[in-house]
């Protein structure tokens, strides 16, 4: 199996075929809007504006699993993104990324990559804190938190898995690698 075999749904209606994506470098997030980490969207939109024409995308996976931290329909969560953000990349419709209604492409995405990156001891412990809030969190390999973050490169290989804490500008030099 590979990322190209998925099909995820579109936040308006239909589907896409994660194969249209074949060829280009993939940084799959899930995310919520009302989260300590949602002032990512910023860092990871200077991301896609830099990148994007090198063909790099954003799928962005709004998911609520964490403290309900994505109320909201998938419109109201793209008007959110846009607005406060300015947000180019498009939202895709809110997904479970842990559990027994988890989306595909993620149990694809946590086989394949099952630990995240964190570094150093600092970045360990807010992670068990972070862990600890999580109700979600079941087994090894589970999504912790909003912003966990996956690179996916060209022939769609995950790269790299990041925590919820990783900056997306510490990600930059791992997408140009890919790219």
């Amino acid at each position: 199996m590979a990322i190209y075999d998925y099909k995820v749904k579109k936040r308006r209606e239909g589907e896409l075929d994660l194969s249209e994506m074949k060829g280009k470098v993939l940084l799959i997030v899930n995310t919520a809007t009302g989260c300590g980490f949602t002032p990512q969207y910023e860092g990871i939109e200077k991301l896609y504006e830099k990148y994007h024409e090198q063909g790099f995308e954003v799928l962005d996976f709004p998911c609520n699993q964490f403290a309900n931290q994505a109320p909201g329909d998938d419109e109201e969560i793209h008007q959110f993104c846009t607005a406060k953000y300015k947000t180019q990349f498009d939202q895709l419709a809110k997904v479970d990324v842990n559990g027994e209604n988890e989306s595909p492409v993620f149990t694809w995405l946590k086989q394949e990559a099952p630990e995240e990156e964190v570094d150093g001891v600092g970045g360990k412990l807010k992670m068990k804190a972070i862990e600890k809030l999580s109700k979600t969190t079941q087994k090894p390999g589970d999504i912790k938190w909003n912003f966990t973050k996956f690179l996916v490169d060209r022939n769609g290989k995950v790269v790299k898995r990041y925590s919820p804490i990783t900056e997306p500008e510490k990600i930059a030099a791992d997408i140009e690698a890919a790219l």
